[in-house]
């Protein structure tokens, strides 16, 4: 480690849970982030600030005006760029140290295999359901632990899923395939801070997977409403069905 990582990093080598060894091992990770929108905008800049070696970055979408309210990663002068272009161009000023990867299109089964190859962790900040339940299947065939948030109106949701393992619930363990109601930021609305918490958290907790450090919230699903500012955590158990992890 040179010096200006020592001195980049130095208030998180403080910390005895983190010290150079924990510090080294984030510069030595690979994280894909899919979805540059209100949630993987700040998860994405709070994992280069924090050291992630290697950010891979996925979204297919283009930066609208209506985006700027809650996607913080993005700026005015960036409406009509591609997300990812856009992301990349602010990490990269961030932290330069650090190797951002882009992947500009519409993640799916057929790409997404190709995509985790080598990472050590998967963030989802996608959308809607469909998406999610590839996302986790791949994640599970390819036994890499998944963190997945969601937000809508003033509520949030993250979790983190290692569905490969023993014992441990993969994402349509807590969501089954069929009938669930889709709800979405762009239908419902969304505040602009509770984007930035959930997203945050998200990013707490790939770090702190990581790091092997503290509550992972390794089946467990964290409930966050924001309008009373209460925070609940739900056991997810394994579903011997499922057709994904059993």
């Amino acid at each position: 480690m040179e010096d200006q990582e020592l001195l980049r990093y130095s208030k998180q080598i403080m910390l005895p849970q983190v010290d150079i060894e924990g510090q080294q091992k984030i510069m030595d990770a690979t994280v894909l982030i899919i979805g540059m929108g209100g949630l993987g905008s700040p998860t994405a800049l709070y994992l280069a600030a924090a050291g992630v070696g290697h950010l891979i970055i996925a979204d297919f979408d283009q930066v609208e005006l209506s985006n700027l309210q809650r996607q913080i990663i993005h700026q005015t002068r960036d409406i009509g760029d591609d997300k990812v272009n856009s992301a990349k161009n602010k990490l990269t000023e961030l932290n330069p140290n650090i190797k951002i990867t882009i992947a500009n299109e519409l993640i799916h089964t057929d790409n997404l295999p190709e995509l985790i190859k080598g990472v050590d962790i998967v963030l989802d900040g996608t959308d809607n359901f469909d998406s999610r339940f590839e996302i986790n299947q791949i994640c599970v065939e390819h036994q890499k632990p998944l963190v997945s948030a969601a937000v809508v109106r003033f509520e949030g949701q993250v979790s983190v899923f290692k569905g490969h393992e023993k014992d441990q619930p993969c994402y349509q363990c807590l969501y089954s395939a069929d009938g669930e109601e889709n709800e979405s930021c762009i239908d419902n609305g969304v505040l602009a801070p509770v984007a930035g918490l959930i997203g945050t958290i998200q990013a707490l907790q790939a770090i702190k997977v990581i790091l092997d450090l503290g509550d992972q919230l390794n089946g467990t699903l964290l409930l966050v409403d924001a309008l009373d500012l209460s925070f609940r955590k739900v056991k997810i158990g394994k579903d011997k069905e499922c057709p994904i992890c059993n």
